[in-house]
C-alpha cells in the first residue's frame, strides 16, 4: 500500500440508492477496471460486500462520483454521495475525493450498448462502467495537475 500520490490503488464508486457501482485502478498506470456493483438499500451499501472489496483491493484512497445538477449546483443525490464518501473516510481512514460525474451514466449506457447490451439495466446494470468512467476522469484530472 502506498500513500504517495501517483502510486496509489484507488477504489471508485458510482453512488446509487439500490446499487453502488465500483471500479478499481492504479494511479501510476492510469488504468481502471469495472467491478461488480455493491447492492445498497436506500444508498447504504451492503457492509459485508463493501468490507470484502476493501480487504481484497487494499485501496489507498476512494473516489466517489458526485451527481451535480447540469448547472453545477448540488442535488439531493450529490449530498448523499458526499455523505457516502465521508463515511468511507470515517470508517477506513483513507482519503476520499469527490469527482463530478455528470453524463457518466449516459456514457456508460452508450458503451454497454456498443458492447451488445440489450437495454435491461435493472438485470444487467452499467454501474461498474460508470464508476470506471468516473475513475478515468479523475486520473485525467490528476495527470493535468
Amino acid at each position: 500500500m502506498s500513500q504517495n500520490p501517483g502510486q496509489r490503488t484507488i477504489l471508485a464508486f458510482d453512488f446509487g440508492t439500490t446499487r453502488i457501482g465500483v471500479a478499481v485502478g492504479q494511479e501510476m498506470l492510469g488504468t481502471s477496471t469495472a467491478l461488480t456493483p455493491i447492492p445498497a438499500r436506500d444508498g447504504i451499501p451492503n457492509k459485508e460486500e463493501l468490507k470484502r472489496l476493501i480487504d481484497d483491493w487494499q485501496p489507498d484512497a476512494f473516489v466517489v462520483g458526485i451527481p451535480l445538477n447540469m448547472d453545477g449546483s448540488e442535488s439531493e443525490m450529490s449530498l448523499r454521495a458526499r455523505k457516502f464518501g465521508n463515511r468511507l473516510y470515517g470508517q477506513y481512514g483513507k482519503p476520499f475525493f469527490g469527482m463530478d460525474e455528470r453524463g457518466t451514466t449516459k456514457q456508460a449506457k452508450a458503451i454497454a450498448k456498443d458492447l451488445g447490451h440489450k437495454g435491461s439495466y435493472k438485470d444487467n446494470p452499467v454501474d461498474g462502467i460508470a464508476a470506471q468512467l468516473i475513475l478515468d476522469s479523475w486520473f485525467e484530472l490528476q495527470a493535468q495537475a
